[in-house]
């Protein structure tokens, strides 16, 4: 979830590092390369605050090794960027096996817009994930309640979106949770939900793309989703209606 409203919030679910460091690389290298100009050189301590990091790339590695990617960020407080990642014990659905969450922040600007499919594709691919997205704060905010309970009991979500399933209810880790405005496939989970369907897909599939792994980035909206918008309030209620394996509302 992006940290504050001019923010575009990116997270992935992906199989643990299980002592594989290098993937930690892969996935800040990707982003590098994805945002031009981006150098994600310096972390944060409890005594210094922000720190340089002259040996960042074996710093990573050994992280990685350890099961995490650890912050880290470009220090420019005018268009900050920020990545890390953590395993969580919980499982992505019945089964409950543990999953690595990666989580970024970029700003919604057009910097960031533009580079945001390279950027989810450059950590989803690096991360070998399992499913993402991209979102802008408001939207995911919103998005969000459609999982959360309430004092009451279950979900009540705004706008007329449909309430969706806690992980413990969804069949396997490759069906995604929810919808965002860029969203992350990887191969099984496009296969799960039988995306592209050319007949049934069309729009979608003029404003996606498929990856270097087989997956796909599939984007709903041509600006950032904003659910303000009639029209792109309708554009995530279509995607919902057509894929209902998302969220667990469907068995297979």
């Amino acid at each position: 979830m992006a940290s504050s409203q001019n923010d575009l919030g990116l997270i992935v679910y992906a199989p643990p590092f299980s002592g594989n460091g290098g993937r930690t690389l892969t996935i800040v290298h990707g982003m590098e390369r994805a945002l031009p100009g981006l150098n994600l050189g310096w972390t944060t301590s409890d005594e210094e605050g922000l720190r340089a990091l002259p040996f960042r790339d074996e710093w990573l590695v050994a992280q990685g090794a350890a099961g995490v990617l650890p912050f880290l960020c470009n220090n420019d407080g005018t268009h900050v960027v920020t990545i890390a990642g953590w395993e969580n014990p919980n499982g992505l659905s019945a089964e409950g096996l543990p999953h690595l969450e990666i989580h970024a922040d970029l700003p919604l600007d057009a910097p960031g817009i533009s580079a945001a499919m390279d950027v989810l594709e450059a950590i989803a691919d690096g991360a070998c994930a399992f499913w993402g997205h991209v979102t802008p704060f408001d939207a995911g905010v919103e998005i969000a309640e459609q999982t959360s309970p309430t004092l009451s009991g279950p979900p009540a979500p705004p706008r007329g979106l449909p309430a969706l399933k806690l992980p413990d209810a969804i069949r396997a880790p490759e069906i995604p949770h929810r919808l965002g405005w860029l969203n992350y496939w990887s191969a099984a989970s496009a296969h799960a939900l039988g995306f592209p369907d050319p007949a049934r897909d069309s729009d979608l599939i003029s404003r996606s793309r498929s990856t270097a792994t087989g997956g796909w980035i599939v984007q709903l909206t041509q600006a950032p989703l904003d659910l303000d918008h009639p029209g792109h309030l309708d554009a995530l209620k279509r995607a919902y209606e057509r894929f209902p394996e998302i969220g667990g509302r469907t068995v297979p």
